[in-house]
């Protein structure tokens, strides 16, 4: 399995979980794990997924999920478990 944390921030708006969610799906990435929420008009949304299925190389995925998140104005990131947890490792 290749664990996988996406994060999105950005400013609340319709369609944002949906749009995420169609990117990964047609790229064969499952979603294990999803948690979101709102503040202050703002939108916060980390997801565990498993991109073992997905055909493109983790860079690729990752520089297509940041062109995404431009799109919508939003920050998308995406980076292998193992390194996400290393940089927050106390």
């Amino acid at each position: 399995m290749t664990k996988t944390i996406i994060t999105v921030l950005g400013k609340d708006t319709v369609g944002i979980i949906a749009r995420v969610c169609t990117y990964l799906a047609d790229n064969k990435v499952n979603i294990l794990d999803i948690t979101q929420t709102i503040t202050g008009g703002y939108f916060n949304m980390m997801m565990v997924t498993d991109a073992s299925a997905c055909e493109k190389k983790l860079a690729d995925l990752s520089d297509e999920l940041t062109a995404l998140g431009e799109e919508m104005g939003l920050s998308i990131r995406c980076m292998q478990e193992d390194i996400f947890s290393a940089m927050h490792r106390i």
